[in-house]
């Protein structure tokens, strides 16, 4: 008997158009504080969970982290609404989880959003009946680009997490994903597609849509 294998997909900026919405939220957030990011400064830090984001940014503005846990929560609720209001599939999505569903694999979603805002996305977007797994990092002590939530993910499919590849859009993400040594496809955002951060990736591809069995193949 074969061994099973799977795919977990990141969501945020791989399934759902979200990141441009994340950044609205997160820039309202921050301007209390008289922070301000440029583009690339958003870009650098995608990927975290909130509030070891806006940790990151306050410790380098020299903001007093005391507010941190409730504005956390007040920029998550903030891009939820966002998101439910004006989030859209990114290009490719029906196309890969037909892909993989005559495939034989398992299909899980690990992202470091939280549950509530899972659940949204999972059901605007209809794909909840498709996944075998959807974990959060929402609980767990570290987040990407530490690979708990992967190896989580891979242990509630029953899937050796080398049997696993791992779709994702931010750097920490595939940080996460190599350091739980499964195979990662990279699908970054067109102004960093040729970034050399990329470089540990085993694939990188402009749209889920270009995915085939012929890419797939090359990853084992």
């Amino acid at each position: 008997m074969m061994k099973p294998k799977a795919v977990i997909f990141d969501m945020d900026g791989l399934l759902i158009d979200s990141e441009p919405l994340w950044q609205e939220a997160g820039i309202a957030g921050l301007a209390p504080y008289n922070i301000k990011l440029t583009t690339e400064q958003y870009l650098h830090s995608t990927g975290l969970r909130t509030p070891e984001w806006l940790a990151y940014w306050f410790n380098l503005y020299g903001v007093a982290v005391d507010d941190i846990p409730a504005q956390a929560r007040a920029i998550e609720d903030d891009a939820m609404e966002r998101i439910r209001l004006r989030g859209t599939a990114l290009p490719g999505v029906e196309h890969i989880i037909n892909f993989f569903l005559g495939t034989g694999y398992r299909l899980a979603i690990a992202s470091s959003s939280p549950k509530r805002l899972i659940d949204v996305v999972v059901d605007k977007l209809g794909v909840r009946n498709y996944m075998d797994a959807i974990v959060s990092a929402e609980t767990l002590s570290y987040g990407k680009p530490h690979p708990q939530v992967f190896l989580d993910c891979a242990q509630t499919l029953q899937v050796d997490p080398l049997d696993c590849v791992v779709f994702e859009d931010s750097f920490n993400g595939m940080i996460a994903a190599k350091a739980a040594k499964m195979k990662c496809v990279v699908v970054p955002v067109a102004a960093q597609y040729n970034a050399p951060k990329w470089g540990a990736a085993d694939l990188r591809l402009r749209s889920l849509g270009n995915f085939n069995q012929l890419l797939l193949d090359s990853l084992w």
